[in-house]
Parts: structure tokens; sequence; C-alpha cells
């Protein structure tokens, strides 16, 4: 916040206020919640810086404020503690302008406005007036921590307040600020249709048109018309009718209309009045009569002509103008909607039959209508910008995680705590699913392998042994045949030994033996055993028995 150096209400003030022209006095009428301004009325004189002229009564208003605002100073003190300035300030980035009533050491604001009962029943429930909220919630947003209101007469007796905190209303001032940022939009397009001659710049009073007055019907008659201004009267009446307009385009065409239709039906009540006036005199005055009855079926007939065209016409250029804003509308959320590709933009239409239900004037219908429609585009603006900001959320911490959220589009519906609790709860848990199944497929993958390595080794040992039990038959079988080949060279000396040993007496075998070396003398046993058995078909067990034996040994020499 930034005070500037000026006194309220002189010239430098006056200055600062065309220069920062978001006020805090024009925060309630942007938000359509003036009883005093419209929104349209605050667009032009942002637009053009022409102020309507302050009557009488608003004078006085003003000089009640100012005697009652002094008044009820020291109380106000007395209530926050500290003494209180008339204080001109600026935001921080120079966008906005507030002139407090008073403002103290800690940035304690605040306002006082003038004894109404049905305000005073808003304080004492705690809560600022409507009518008032968007004053303070824009003096707060200058830069004021809090604000006392106060409805007062300057009388302890009669003062009621409420404080309204900073902290407590972010969403209200961001609103704000959306409605100034609105309504800068909408005085460039006042000043593009004022340059293009689309709207007038000043606003004239509407009263219906002076309608030209008729000469009194004067008639006498005794027995006989005596006098008479008919042909007078007749002309000037068929000049007004003729001259009544039927093209209604503006508010002061619609309020000529009904000025025309109860002048026409006063008209004809006079009339009646003197056609019952001259059938008293008289019953034999056919031309007179005549004469009223043709101009008081003509008012008559152009009356409920006016009356139904003014009914009509007024009903089609109220569908006109809700046609225009809701086509408006349409566009600008077409625009947001492009913005936010992918998502379906929620948003309240607003309701603009609605808005300008019970007015009468074309103007004030207009200003209900456009007040609609920058309040439904501020809220339009406010949701796609919060969608805007969690799709770049998103962007950032969930890219490649689209499939996680097929219901974005509710998602996106909560506040951005809960939508990036969300989103992140599901990311995490996704992630553990996945180690999870990564963990259990590495598991799997290495159990496979095992079972692989453990075939093929057991396969590769399987065939070494295979190998190792084919050398060993080939070599017993070689070592066989070799060994077949010398029993047969050495038959002689086996048979010699034989019959040592069947003839031989025991001392001179064992003789032999001790004289042989180890593995002779095994040799000789062996086949002493074979050549004992006389029955080969018989002993063949033996036999084989004694061929291992013989392997065995040739095999260890």
């Amino acid at each position: 916040m930034q005070i500037l150096d000026v006194v309220q209400g002189d010239g430098s003030w006056h200055d600062a206020r065309a220069k920062f022209k978001h006020t805090a006095s024009l925060a309630s009428a942007i938000m359509g919640a003036s009883k005093y301004k419209s929104r349209s009325d605050a667009i032009a004189y942002l637009a053009t810086g022409i102020t309507p002229e302050v009557d009488a009564a608003t004078q006085r208003r003003f000089d009640e404020g100012h005697r009652i605002e002094a008044l009820a100073r020291p109380i106000a003190e007395k209530i926050i503690g500290k003494k209180l300035y008339p204080v001109t300030a600026i935001s921080d980035d120079e966008y906005l302008l507030a002139s407090y009533d008073g403002l103290s050491s800690d940035d304690t604001d605040w306002e006082c406005k003038l004894w109404n009962e049905t305000k005073a029943e808003d304080v004492r429930a705690g809560n600022v007036p409507y009518e008032d909220f968007w004053q303070v919630v824009h003096q707060l947003a200058v830069g004021a921590e809090r604000c006392l209101y106060m409805v007062t007469d300057g009388t302890e007796n009669k003062t009621v307040y409420c404080w309204l905190y900073r902290a407590d209303i972010a969403n209200e001032i961001d609103r704000l600020l959306a409605s100034w940022l609105q309504v800068d939009i909408d005085v460039e397009e006042y000043k593009r249709k004022l340059d293009a001659g689309e709207i007038e710049q000043t606003k004239p009073k509407l009263t219906g048109e002076a309608i030209m007055d008729l000469p009194a019907l004067a008639v006498t008659a005794t027995g006989m018309v005596t006098y008479s201004n008919l042909p007078e009267f007749k002309a000037a009446a068929q000049q007004f009718i003729e001259s009544i307009n039927t093209e209604l385009v503006t508010d002061q065409h619609f309020a000529d209309a009904e000025t025309t239709v109860k002048f026409c039906k006063t008209t004809e009540e006079k009339l009646e009045a003197t056609k019952s006036a001259i059938l008293a005199q008289t019953a034999s005055i056919d031309e007179v009569i005549r004469t009223v009855v043709h101009i008081q079926a003509q008012l008559r007939d152009k009356r409920l002509m006016l009356d139904k065209l003014v009914k009509s016409e007024k009903e089609a250029r109220k569908l006109a103008m809700c046609d225009k804003a809701r086509i408006a509308f349409n566009d600008h959320f077409a625009a947001l909607q492009a913005e936010i590709s992918g998502l379906r933009l929620i948003a309240q239409h607003p309701d603009f039959g609605g808005a300008i239900k019970g007015l009468k004037k074309l103007d004030a219908m207009q200003d209900a209508i456009d007040t609609a429609l920058a309040n439904g585009k501020i809220e339009a603006d406010a949701i796609a910008k919060d969608v805007r900001v969690k799709l770049a959320w998103c962007k950032d911490h969930a890219a490649g995680r689209s499939a996680l959220f097929p219901d974005l589009q509710q998602l996106v519906g909560y506040d951005m705590d809960a939508f990036t609790a969300l989103i992140t709860g599901r990311i995490e848990k996704a992630k553990a699913d996945e180690a999870t199944k990564l963990e259990a497929e590495r598991a799997k993958m290495l159990a496979e392998a095992t079972a692989k390595a453990e075939r093929e080794a057991a396969a590769k040992l399987a065939q070494e042994e295979a190998r190792i039990r084919a050398e060993e038959q080939a070599k017993a079988k070689a070592e066989a045949e070799e060994q077949r080949g010398k029993l047969q060279v050495s038959e002689q000396r086996v048979n010699g030994v034989a019959t040592m040993v069947e003839s031989g007496s025991p001392d001179q075998v064992a003789e032999s033996k001790s004289t042989q070396p180890d593995a002779v003398i095994q040799h000789q046993d062996v086949i002493a055993k074979f050549m004992a058995l006389r029955d080969f078909g018989k002993d063949a067990g033996k036999i084989r028995a004694i061929l291992v034996e013989f392997v065995k040994f040739q095999s260890s020499k």
C-alpha cells in the first residue's frame, strides 16, 4: 500500500482519482450492488470522465455524512485503540485506489455509514451490508489488514459495528479484481462504440414528450346547434392522431408512447363527457354526435393499437437484448473452452431473463443484462483459470500418467489441495503396483534362469557321466580283448602253473608263489581259479566273477 500526499476533497485528490480510476467508491457499482449507481453508469464514467451533476438531495446526504463522520471518529478510535486519519492510498501495483474515512498506524481501516436500520440489522448479525461489502473488500485489497465497519448517528447509543479481515476474504478480493479487469475490457468497448457513433455520450432523463393540446370542444345546443368549434377540433384531432409515432426504438420513444396512451384515454373520457352533455341538451344533433363518436373511436383505436405496440415492442426489445447477451457469453465461453481442450468447461450461464424481471425501463434492463453478462464472464474466467492451473500441474507432475485419470473431468472440480492429493495418491499407488509387479517378474525370471541352469548342469553332468562310462567301457573292452590275446600266448605257462597246483605239494606251491612278484601271484591266482572250473556251462556265474577280477587286476597293473 502506498499513501498519497493528497487531501481528500481538494484538487490533488480529484487528480489522483482521475489518474487511478479503479476506486473503492465504484466497487459496489461494478459488482451490481449499488443503489445509487449502475454498472453501466460506472463504465460510462470511466470511459468519458463525465460525472452527473450532484443534486441538492445528494449534496445534503454527503454533508450529513461528513458531519456524522466527525462525531463518530472518537468512538471508532476508542474501539480500535489508535488514532485514525483520513487517508488516500493506492495498491502496491498502482491499480486500485481507496479513500479511507480513517486509517490507523497498524493498517486498520474505518468505514463509517449513516444510521440505517436495515444496515444496522446486518451489522448486528455480524455482516457488512451487501451494498457496502465490495467497497470494504476494495479497501482491504488496497492494503488495509482489517476494517471496522460502523453504522452510526454520531452517538454511542446508536452505533453498531462489525469487523472484516483481509485474511478471511481472499476469494472475494480475487473476484473483485477479476471484475475490475472485465470492466477495463467493457470500458474499451464503450469507447469504441462512442467513436463509432453507436451510443450517445449523455442520457437525458426520460419523460414523455409534451403532447399538443387540443382545443376544448365547445357545443351549445337549444334544440339545434347554435355554436360549435367542431371543425377546428376535428382538424386538430386528426392532425394529432396522424402525428403519433408508432416506430418504437429508444426509451424516449417508449416513454412518449406511454404518455400518448394516457393522453388518448383522458381525451376519450372528455369526449364521452361532452357527448353526454350534448345529449342532455338535445337528442337531435346527429352531426355533432356522429363526429364526436367518430373522433372518439379513432382515438380509442389508436390508443389500443399503440398500447399493444408498446407492450409487444418492449417485449421484443427485451428478447433481443437477452439474445445478444447470450450470444456474447456463448462466444466468450467457447473461447475459454478452446483453451482447455480435452475437458468440458462447466460454468453457470447467466439468467438474463431473471436479471430483468420486474424492470420497466430499457436502460435499466440493459444495465442489468450487462451486469449479469460481466459477472457470468468473470465466473467462467475463474473456473477456466482454475482448470488451466490444474492441467499445468498435471503436465509437470503427472506426465505420461493420463491413463490413471479417466475421471479427470470430475477431479478438476475439487479444490487444488484435494486435487493434487488425489492425483499424487494415484501415481504413488501405481508406482507401488509397478514395483511389486516388476519384483514378481524378476523373481519369476530368476527362478526360470535357475531352473534352466540346473537343467543344463544336470544334462551336462549326465553327458559327462555318459562320456566317462563310454570311455571306461571302451577301455575295458580294449583291455579285455588285449587280455584274451595274452591268455592265448600264456596258455602253456598257465597250464604249467595249473599242473603245478594240481601235482605239487602245498609247500612247493607256496614256495613258488613266494618267489614271484605280487602282481604275478595275483595273476596266477586268477588264472588258477579260472582253470579250476571244469564245467564252464555249469559255472558261468563263477567264470564271470573270475573275469571281473581279472579285468580289475589288469587295470591295476
